[in-house]
């Protein structure tokens, strides 16, 4: 019986090695290392496969070896599946990538109010669409701001609005909020697409870069709270990322329940939409119902 199953029990290990020395993966070559930090949390899956096999084999080898990459996974994820979210909060904010081929856009829209939001960032708005975001809105939110195809909608007023040059077209945008808590800069991003194929692997240098850009806009900000939502292609664990993430709180992370994946709506398998804080506490974050667009809309509860 200890004989049995070694295979299975060698294979184990692959994902373990995975978990544990992702960060060393180089970048190299098609940005390997960022396309498995991006979509880390399945290795997970190979454990109850493996698992059905060492089962069919009866094979307490295999069952054993089994027990590292479990075990690594819960150390790497096991907080994320607890449930954080917390009553209260002083502001709602929500995001959504509204999808540009979007064929609902009113419906959308209402949705969104629905949510409760007290602001919300939209990402890839298109020129057809924007006047029915806008007249859609108007009744839940006074304020709004559109740079390009992302824009800002605020129950409260909006100040100091521009775009933030993150690449050569605008898509993102920059707004002080005056809460009844205080003001509030929000960013929000839409950060070039990323493409995996097989000859260049996963090209993601305009994102990459666009990223570094707007981490420097965020740094350099006098206004000390400081929300950012957004479609950034790409998850918080990339590391090609950090240049953001490392001055900021994910407020899933942070007060989410599980992993809140947002991307592909039919079937989630990655957390590409963001919310991110500083200087303000994340009190609550989750996912919202789908939409007719490719990404779920994503929200948060803060306080100040």
């Amino acid at each position: 019986m200890w004989r049995r199953g070694r295979i299975i029990g060698g294979v184990a290990l692959l994902p373990a090695l995975v978990m544990v020395l992702h960060a060393h993966i180089p970048n190299r070559a098609g940005n390997i290392g960022s396309l498995t930090e991006t979509f880390l949390p399945w290795t997970g899956l190979a454990v109850p496969l493996l698992a059905a096999f060492a089962l069919a084999r009866r094979s307490a080898t295999a069952l054993v070896a089994l027990t590292l990459p479990a075990v690594i996974w819960l150390a790497l994820f096991g907080r994320t599946l607890l449930d954080k979210r917390s009553d209260g909060g002083d502001l709602i904010v929500a995001s959504h990538n509204v999808n540009n081929d979007n064929p609902d856009p009113e419906g959308t829209a209402r949705a969104l109010i629905a949510s409760g939001a007290d602001v919300v960032g939209l990402e890839e708005l298109t020129a057809s669409a924007i006047p029915v975001y806008e007249k859609a809105l108007a009744g839940a939110y006074r304020y709004h701001a559109i740079r390009g195809t992302v824009g800002l909608w605020s129950k409260y007023p909006m100040s100091d609005t521009h775009s933030v040059g993150i690449m050569e077209w605008s898509r993102a945008l920059r707004s002080t909020v005056q809460t009844p808590h205080g003001p509030l800069a929000v960013f929000v991003a839409h950060l070039p697409s990323v493409r995996v194929n097989l000859d260049a692997g996963f090209t993601a240098d305009q994102r990459d870069a666009s990223a570094r850009l707007l981490a420097e806009a965020v740094r350099d900000d006098p206004v000390k709270r400081t929300v950012l939502v957004g479609d950034f292609n790409g998850t918080a664990g990339d590391r090609a990322l950090s240049p953001v993430t490392s001055q900021m709180r994910s407020a899933q992370a942070a007060a989410g329940d599980g992993f809140g994946f947002s991307w592909p709506a039919a079937f989630p398998m990655a957390r590409i939409d963001q919310i991110l804080v500083r200087g303000v506490e994340p009190v609550s974050s989750w996912t919202l119902p789908a939409t007719r667009s490719d990404h779920l809309p994503v929200a948060a509860s803060i306080g100040f």
